[in-house]
């Protein structure tokens, strides 16, 4: 059972920049990727980005294209994304997600982290 720990959240003015980072254990060889995903209040959780997590191939939303980067650390079982120019509208809580094998559904583990840009 994946288990997955976010962490970096925090408040930040609108055009600044925040790392998150997500904590991945109970990973396998099978995993495929791995990806965010962020909820603001009121709205329904959507896709940010993802990374495959052995050819480290990326995927972003066309909201955050150009100013977020997911990366990986497969020795330390970690993802990150880093995120430069925020937006006011950037605003929402962050969750780590894992695709457990090739056509597998997402699977959430972690309580998320809150980031607050502010203008």
């Amino acid at each position: 059972q994946v288990h997955l720990v976010e962490s970096g959240g925090g408040l930040v003015q609108a055009g600044g920049s925040l790392r998150l980072s997500c904590a991945a254990s109970g990973l396998t060889l099978s995993t495929y990727a791995l990806g965010w995903f962020r909820q603001a209040s009121g709205k329904e959780r959507e896709f940010v980005a993802r990374i495959t997590w052995s050819a480290g191939s990326t995927s972003y939303a066309d909201s955050v294209k150009g100013r977020f980067t997911i990366s990986r650390d497969n020795a330390q079982n970690t993802v990150y994304l880093q995120m430069n120019r925020l937006k006011p509208e950037d605003t929402a809580v962050y969750y780590c997600a894992a695709l457990l094998f090739y056509g597998s559904t997402w699977s959430y583990g972690g309580q998320g982290t809150q980031v607050t840009v502010s203008s």
